[in-house]
């Protein structure tokens, strides 16, 4: 097979990697809760994704490639911060938080659960985030960026098993923390 032009990777990457990012800004959001980081580890996925693009079968879902890519940053970003000692104090950056106006990425959306996050109460937001990460991962995989098991798991490098154990958990945890929820808007009887 003859070598494919510079030219001609940079079209194919924009054409099959670059229709993702909303989904993949979406869920980096909902994994870091903060827009600057999530933007900046979908920066980091599509740099890693085009100096990679050579080993990508085309074909193959480019979808989930790309989140494998942005799941591995995550955990090796996360791994990185949790080793790391804290080493500014919260009073030091207080007032550039409060001067700073959130700012994060326009998604369009195309029906998915993910609008919904934004609108929903703190008291669901914060259930969301009661999940730990490593369940929230497969939860948000599975519900909000609809793929299955066998993609999560190719996605994460983890066997089916595991991904199912992590959702199902995923969903008690969740479920624990919106029973008060539900009791205080009457959605369940006691």
């Amino acid at each position: 097979m003859a070598q494919e032009s510079e030219a001609a990777k940079l079209r194919r990457f924009e054409e099959e990697a670059l229709p993702h990012m909303n989904a993949l800004y979406g869920t980096a959001l909902r994994l870091t809760r903060n827009p600057t980081d999530a933007e900046d580890l979908v920066q980091e996925t599509y740099l890693k994704a085009h100096r990679f693009w050579d080993r990508y079968a085309p074909g193959t879902n480019c979808k989930a490639w790309l989140f494998k890519i942005l799941t591995n940053t995550r955990i090796n970003q996360y791994v990185k911060v949790a080793k790391r000692p804290a080493q500014v104090s919260f009073e030091d950056v207080e007032p550039i938080l409060e001067q700073r106006q959130p700012r994060g990425l326009q998604t369009e959306t195309d029906g998915d659960l993910g609008v919904f996050v934004d609108l929903l109460d703190d008291e669901l937001k914060e259930a969301m985030e009661s999940v730990p990460e490593d369940f929230r991962t497969v939860l948000i995989l599975s519900v909000m960026e609809g793929f299955a098991y066998k993609e999560i798991a190719e996605i994460l490098e983890i066997p089916i098993g595991t991904v199912m154990s992590r959702l199902f958990r995923a969903r008690k945890v969740l479920q624990g923390s919106l029973q008060e929820y539900a009791r205080k808007r009457g959605l369940v009887k006691e």
